[in-house]
C-alpha cells in the first residue's frame, strides 16, 4: 500500500461544503436579471392588453412575480439532494392532481383543466410538467451509461411520460400534452437513449394518426385544418390566427407605439392576455421589440446550457436540460403558434402572459436551474 492510498479517502476528496455566503455568490444574477426583464415587459404588455389600466392583469402579474421571485431564491438554494429525493413524491401528487381534475374540475371555456383549492384556482398540468423532469432526471441519475441505452431501461421513464400525457389529453389540452411529450422525449435523447428508438416512436405516431384523428375534438379538428388552409374560415376557426397575423404584421419594424395598437385596444385579438400576449406586444413594439424579447428568452437557454454543461452530478445536467428544453419550447411554440406556423393549441409565453400557477411553475423550475448552478460540484447518491 502506497503513501497516496493510506492517505486518500472519500471523505478528504469529497469538496467541501458550500456557505450560505458562496451559496450567494454563485447565483446566476445575470439570469435573475433577465427573467426579471421578462417579467417586466409581461407586466407592460398586460397593461397595455386592459387599455392602459394595471387592473385586472399587470397587477396581479406583478404580485405573483414578486412572490414566485421569491419561491426561485429559496428553490435555489436548497440542496439537490432534497430535490432527488423528493422527485417521485411530487409526480406522483401531480399525477393525483391530474386525476382529480378529471373528476372534480372546474370547466371553462370548454375544458376542465383547473382545480379550485379555496380562493385558489390552479393548473396541475403546469406542476406536472416540472414534476415529470425531475422524475426522468432521477432515474436516470440512478442509471449507468449503458444502461441508459437500452431498450428495457427506456420503457419506465416512457410510461412516466405518457401516463402525464394521457390525463392532460383528457382534459382536453393538446398544447401542454405536446410540451410534456416533446419536453420529456428531449430529455430521454440527453440521457442517452438510442435514436433508432425515437425513429421507432415517430413510424409509430404516424401510424396512428388516423386514431388520434378520430379521437380529437371538432374545435381541435378544426384548428388543424385552418393551419393547413388558414383561409378556409376566416370568420370561424381562422379568426384568431388571421387577427393575429393582422396585428403582428402592422407592427412594422418599430411598432404602433405603446397604447396605440388596435386590434388589441378594440378586442380584435382574442385571448390578448394569455396566447396571443406576444401579438399584443409585437403590434405595440414591431419587430425591433419582438427580437429584444427573444434575445432575453435566447440568454435564458445559453445560460441553461451553460449550468447544464458545468453540473458535475448528473442528476444536475439532466434537470438543467430538461427545464431548458421546456422553457425553449414554451416559447418556440408560443410564438410560433401566434405567426401562424403552428396550430393554435393554448401554450402561454413564459413570464408574459397572465396565469398564476404557469407563472409559479416556470420560477420553481427556473429555481431548480439556478440550484444545479449553486451545487453544480455537489456528490449526490446513486439512487433508483
Amino acid at each position: 500500500m502506497t503513501l497516496a492510498t493510506m492517505g486518500s479517502s472519500p471523505a478528504l476528496d469529497a469538496p467541501a461544503p458550500v456557505g450560505f455566503a458562496e451559496k450567494i455568490w454563485r447565483i446566476n444574477w445575470g439570469l435573475v436579471l433577465v427573467l426579471t426583464a421578462i417579467a417586466g415587459v409581461g407586466v407592460l404588455a398586460l397593461y397595455s392588453a386592459a387599455g392602459g389600466r394595471f387592473e385586472p392583469w399587470a397587477a396581479r402579474h406583478a404580485v405573483r412575480y414578486g412572490s414566485a421571485f421569491v419561491l426561485m431564491l429559496v428553490v435555489a438554494l436548497i440542496h439537490p439532494k432534497v430535490w432527488l429525493s423528493l422527485a417521485w413524491p411530487i409526480y406522483i401528487v401531480s399525477v393525483l392532481m391530474l386525476v382529480a381534475v378529471d373528476v372534480i374540475g372546474k370547466i371553462g371555456m370548454g375544458a376542465q383543466r383547473w382545480l379550485v383549492i379555496g380562493p385558489m384556482q390552479i393548473q396541475p398540468s403546469e406542476i406536472a410538467k416540472v414534476a415529470v423532469i425531475l422524475v426522468i432526471a432521477r432515474y436516470y441519475h440512478g442509471l449507468r451509461r449503458e444502461q441508459a441505452s437500452q431498450f428495457l431501461y427506456t420503457l419506465p421513464p416512457l410510461m412516466m411520460i405518457l401516463v402525464v400525457v394521457g390525463l392532460v389529453m383528457v382534459q382536453p389540452d393538446l398544447g401542454t400534452a405536446m410540451m410534456v411529450l416533446m419536453g420529456g422525449g428531449a430529455l430521454l435523447f440527453v440521457a442517452g437513449v438510442r435514436i433508432w428508438m425515437f425513429l421507432a416512436a415517430g413510424i409509430g405516431a404516424v401510424a396512428c394518426l388516423p386514431i388520434a384523428w378520430s379521437l380529437m375534438h371538432d374545435y381541435q379538428k378544426k384548428r388543424v385544418l385552418t393551419f393547413l388552409d388558414p383561409d378556409r374560415d376566416p370568420l370561424g376557426a381562422g379568426y384568431h390566427i388571421t387577427q393575429s397575423k393582422i396585428a403582428i404584421g402592422s407592427g412594422g419594424m418599430f411598432g404602433k407605439g405603446f397604447l396605440k395598437g388596435t386590434q388589441s385596444s378594440l378586442n380584435f385579438l382574442p385571448e390578448k392576455q394569455t396566447d396571443f400576449i406576444f401579438t399584443t406586444f409585437v403590434e405595440e413594439w414591431g419587430m425591433a421589440g419582438a427580437l429584444v424579447l427573444l434575445g432575453l428568452f435566447t440568454l435564458v437557454v445559453i445560460w441553461g446550457f451553460s449550468i447544464a454543461f458545468r453540473s458535475q452530478h448528473h442528476f444536475g445536467r439532466l434537470l438543467a436540460l430538461g427545464v431548458t428544453a421546456m422553457l425553449f419550447l414554451y416559447v418556440f411554440i408560443n410564438t410560433a403558434m401566434v405567426m401562424g406556423m403552428l396550430p393554435v393549441v393554448g401554450v402561454p409565453l413564459p413570464l408574459v402572459s397572465n396565469g398564476g400557477t404557469a407563472l409559479l411553475s416556470v420560477m420553481f423550475a427556473c429555481g431548480l436551474l439556478i440550484g444545479v448552478n449553486v451545487y453544480r460540484d455537489a456528490q449526490l447518491p446513486r439512487t433508483r
